[in-house]
């Protein structure tokens, strides 16, 4: 079975890859773990993420953006002394500015996925990379989500940031055409 070059490093990699990673994504609070699990990974690999999400999603109460949201100096401090998590504390302190925004951006688009979805016009992007090197960092709907979001009061979002947060949620299809799962992501409805 032939996959991404990025995914046959190790067993989660694989394990991320074959069932997640590209897959379009609808749901809020998953979108939101997403954002927060991209922002986490700046400057790291990403393997470094998947290995701590568990930890993640107990330290960020599941994900719930409402407790988030209103987390104070007590739990980030909690959080700050997690070895779980990345123990950066401008990363700690996006996932809470970033759950505020989120919020707002639920209420203004009745659901975040509403909001992000219309970067791509409602549907995925199917490219056909031949191998890694051609995939772009970055395209003009992540510049346009980039600059959106920061209005919004988003942090840790730059352009680079939205685009693999993109290719994760599978708003653009960055499977090279010949892993199995570029077909399978490309003829699905």
């Amino acid at each position: 079975m032939s996959r991404c070059a990025w995914a046959d490093k190790t067993p989660l990699e694989q394990q991320y890859h074959d069932l997640e990673w590209g897959t379009p994504l609808r749901d809020d609070r998953r979108l939101f773990e997403f954002l927060v699990l991209e922002g986490a990974q700046a400057g790291l690999a990403w393997v470094t993420v998947l290995r701590k999400r568990e930890a993640y999603r107990a330290a960020f109460d599941g994900f719930d953006a409402g407790l988030i949201a209103r987390y104070g100096e007590t739990k980030r401090d909690e959080l700050l002394a997690n070895p779980g998590i990345i123990r950066n504390r401008l990363k700690i302190e996006s996932a809470i500015g970033n759950a505020r925004a989120f919020l707002a951006v639920q209420a203004e688009f009745g659901s975040f996925d509403a909001y992000l979805w219309r970067f791509v016009e409602g549907r995925p992007r199917v490219n056909a990379w031949r191998s890694p090197a051609e995939v772009p960092a970055r395209t003009a709907e992540s510049d346009a989500m980039s600059k959106d979001m920061r209005r919004r009061g988003f942090s840790f979002v730059g352009s680079t940031i939205c685009y693999a947060f993109m290719q994760a949620v599978g708003m653009v299809n960055d499977h090279t055409v010949d892993c199995f799962r570029w077909r399978e992501l490309a003829i699905a409805p």
